[in-house]
């Protein structure tokens, strides 16, 4: 699929207006992937975005590329038709926790089950922003909202334990602000061969402002978020001196160096590609400090390549190769 192209962001912005609150955490989103699209090497007319319905779902005509925007919660299906009609494509879902959680659910761990070669990045707002503030799938525990204005009682999804209980090969979490480590993300996900999950925790200035305000304000931020590396010890603080590790019970606890005889010599080292999911999920579980980066990312066969597969298989051995040979055989004939 790679060729020599010399794009910039540039070129892959559409001459639509976007219309997004100003503030909007998407507009950063938007910006990283541009930015990471030209420089994949990949030419414009092999990109392929696929959205739902939602503030997130704008996101195609934004981008100077392919695009469809579907319908609620359907995202999912319509992005694996495209990528198994047409593997050469590079295929990039858009949604978000209501889209994806909620009434596109189903869609969403069979899409992970299968694992179909497409890019999905899931927007978290934890809320319904285009439809003006009720509670969704992430919203805290007690949040109140326009739709559970005395607190919602219900407990929200962590979307990476999700994911990862589906068996998706590839999971990454992000912050919208993060503009550069979302661009590393983004280009890994283009190489992983397989379903590529990226929960982007997305501030909406509207109806859940200062949602994340605790992982990203310049006082607290470095002390309450941790971006991981494959191979790279877990050390997070804003004096890089606190880390992860495991306790007595294979469990993640937070430890400072120096304290209780711990060195940097006993913190984890990330392993993004071993094959047991336990550790990433447990990565993808961990509220303080939030785990952002690649957390998991190991190979599996991919969907849409069995597919094809298989169809060679049975062509090989069959006399029937393709539509035409199947109406021109058996007994025909032509009406004059």
């Amino acid at each position: 699929m790679e060729t020599n192209t010399n794009y910039t962001f540039k070129d892959f912005k559409s001459s639509a207006e976007v219309r997004w609150c100003p503030g909007c955490g998407d507009i950063a989103i938007l910006k990283a992937v541009q930015t990471a699209f030209a420089q994949m090497n990949i030419p414009k007319e092999k990109f392929a975005v696929i959205s739902g319905i939602g503030c997130s779902s704008r996101f195609p005509y934004y981008m100077n590329t392919y695009g469809f925007h579907t319908i609620h919660g359907r995202a999912g299906a319509i992005a694996s038709g495209v990528k198994t009609a047409n593997p050469d494509l590079s295929v990039w879902q858009i949604t978000g926790d209501g889209d994806a959680l909620a009434i596109g659910g189903n869609h969403f761990i069979h899409e992970i089950r299968r694992n179909v070669d497409v890019n999905v990045l899931l927007f978290n707002n934890g809320i319904y922003g285009l439809t003006k503030g009720q509670y969704s799938p992430t919203s805290k525990y007690g949040q109140k909202t326009k739709s559970s204005p005395y607190g919602t009682v219900e407990h929200p999804f962590n979307p990476g334990e999700l994911s990862i209980g589906a068996g998706a090969s590839f999971f990454a979490r992000g912050i919208d602000v993060n503009v550069n480590d979302n661009i590393d993300i983004l280009l890994a996900m283009e190489k992983h061969h397989g379903i590529a999950i990226f929960e982007i925790l997305q501030n909406c200035v509207i109806f859940n402002d200062g949602a994340y305000s605790y992982y990203t304000d310049r006082e607290t931020k470095d002390d309450h978020q941790i971006f991981i590396k494959h191979g790279e010890k877990m050390i997070f603080g804003k004096n890089k001196d606190k880390g992860l590790m495991l306790d007595k019970n294979f469990g993640i606890k937070v430890v400072k160096i120096g304290e209780n005889g711990v060195t940097e010599n006993d913190l984890l080292v990330h392993d993004a590609k071993i094959m047991s999911p336990i550790l990433h999920y447990q990565l993808a579980g961990l509220k303080d400090p939030v785990v952002t980066g690649v957390i998991r990312s190991v190979e599996i066969e991919c969907y849409d390549y069995a597919v094809h597969k298989q169809i060679k298989d049975v062509q090989s051995t069959s006399k029937i190769k393709n539509m035409n040979d199947l109406m021109f055989s058996g007994t025909t004939w032509t009406v004059e």
